[in-house]
């Protein structure tokens, strides 16, 4: 580690971020009384100037990763040859993708900050706001691994359920439309309407979170594509207003899915865009059954992830509505809504329906996870491209998110991608078919378990299944991750569709 005078700049001063004299031994007298303990697989780095803590840490825990989170770019050389992935301020991607690219959500439990604490005197407000989103990161991926603790078998058993599904899955590929986002949110109800305008005026293309297929449907209008990531067998309340929409040409729409979702399996007739999250074994299952899939990776709010869906499906402008992020009163969704017909069904006199809904409506609040998600919103705002605007009443993260007098751009026809695509195309001519995978379950299954035998993936796909499979027990042999895989697909595999 070089040696000399390490010193930040600013504002013109020159203060010391390390000791003159002996930087190294500074380094490993704040690593003993910090004293991090625990089992710890990843450490973030605040603001470590040059890099001294590095291989103090190497030196007491080398199974662990570490990132680098800079506020200075006089830095960057020293960062480079500690070998440590490391983040400047202006750097692409933000700093919330950045981590993401760098540490799985199944490891929330296993991330600890350190902070340099002698940037605190150097940065101030700078340093704060960075240590806050490296703690608003860890939070945000804490819930998302709680659920996959909870629900992890439960997704693989999707996964192979859902593979059965695809009888012609849809090719993605983009096209020139505007496209309308909407989600679940109380503010969608407000919005429906200049949806409708929007719809009439030119062709709009909505893409629908599920849960708001039946506040839509009462709108009058019939979304070009249903978006679903959820693997709670909650879900299929709200999948099941995809066969009670009014007829239209063609059947109920196409629907854009994670296979790990929960799917009811009427969802054989609807053609299906299989997306996955960015894991190894989700791209290795689906290239190797030659499935065309798009990257979703999960956020842990249906918005984020039909906002990254309609980023990659279109190039036209995007409007959001319904994404409130918030309770308003005792509104929790936009009505109708999924689990309505569940709180009515078991209200009686001592249990009246009113004091169900403000019991949720609590609940949601102290949950905390609205307040995650709109911190996430409004991290990401600045890097996402000026062709996003607000309908309606959103959460007021997105109040920079100004909506247009009337729909922007002539993105309703022309070429895309080297297609041609018409003004009045429907979503069959806009997204593409597929063909036709042919016992995909049983051959999926395999191609996951020989891929476990490779040396070269089996470190990557074990860190990813066995937090799934058997999230109390940490890493697992690969042969067994091979055994619970296909005892988890079997029922799949043979026999009728369910």
């Amino acid at each position: 580690m070089p040696g000399g005078n390490p010193v930040a700049m600013t504002e013109g001063k020159a203060p010391a971020l390390h000791s003159r004299y002996n930087p190294q031994g500074e380094a490993e007298r704040y690593i003993d009384a910090l004293n991090p303990g625990g089992e710890t697989g990843y450490f973030i780095l605040i603001e470590p100037g040059r890099g001294y803590l590095v291989p103090v840490l190497q030196k007491r825990y080398p199974g662990a990763a570490m990132i680098a989170l800079h506020l200075d770019p006089a830095f960057k050389p020293a960062a480079g040859e500690t070998g440590v992935p490391a983040w400047f301020p202006g750097q692409e991607p933000g700093l919330q993708r950045f981590l993401e690219e760098h540490i799985p959500d199944t490891e929330a439990r296993f991330v600890r900050i350190i902070e340099w604490r002698p940037g605190l005197r150097v940065y101030g407000e700078r340093y704060l706001r960075l240590l806050e989103e490296a703690a608003e990161f860890i939070r945000r991926i804490d819930a998302s691994a709680r659920t996959a603790r909870n629900f992890g078998r439960r997704w693989l058993r999707n996964f192979f359920k859902n593979l059965r599904l695809l009888d012609s899955p849809l090719k993605p590929e983009p096209f020139n439309r505007p496209l309308a986002i909407t989600g679940a949110g109380p503010g969608l109800e407000e919005a429906i309407p200049r949806i409708r305008e929007l719809k009439k005026a030119r062709p709009l293309f909505v893409l629908a979170a599920a849960s708001s297929l039946a506040a839509l449907a009462r709108g009058g209008i019939i979304p070009d594509l249903v978006f679903s990531a959820d693997g709670g067998p909650w879900a299929l309340r709200h999948l099941y207003e995809c066969f009670r929409l009014p007829n239209r040409a063609g059947g109920p729409p196409p629907l854009a899915a994670n296979l790990c979702a929960a799917l009811p399996s009427q969802c054989a007739a609807l053609p299906i865009m299989a997306l996955n999250d960015g894991s190894l074994w989700q791209r290795i299952v689906l290239e190797g059954l030659n499935i065309p899939s798009l990257t979703v990776p999960q956020r842990g709010t249906v918005g984020a992830a039909a906002l990254d869906l309609a980023l990659s499906l279109s190039a036209g402008n995007i409007f959001i509505a319904g994404m409130d992020l918030a309770v308003r009163d005792l509104k929790t969704h936009a009505r109708p809504y999924g689990f309505e017909p569940l709180f009515r069904g078991t209200a009686t006199r001592f249990h009246p329906y009113y004091s169900q809904i403000f019991n949720r409506a609590g609940e949601i609040r102290r949950g905390g996870s609205y307040q995650i998600y709109a911190a996430w919103f409004e991290k990401q705002l600045a890097g996402w491209p000026g062709r996003i605007f607000s309908l309606g009443e959103n959460n007021p993260v997105f109040r920079n998110l100004k909506t247009p007098a009337e729909l922007p751009g002539a993105d309703t026809a022309g070429t895309h991608a080297g297609r041609r695509i018409p003004a009045a195309a429907g979503p069959a001519e806009l997204l593409g078919a597929g063909r036709r995978i042919p016992a995909a379950a049983g051959r999926g299954a395999e191609i996951l378990i020989r891929a476990l035998s490779v040396p070269a993936l089996a470190e990557t796909l074990i860190g990813e299944l066995a937090p799934l499979l058997c999230p109390d027990r940490g890493k697992i042999p690969a042969g067994e991750l091979g055994a619970e895989i296909q005892a988890l697909a079997r029922p799949y595999t043979e026999g009728r569709r369910g």
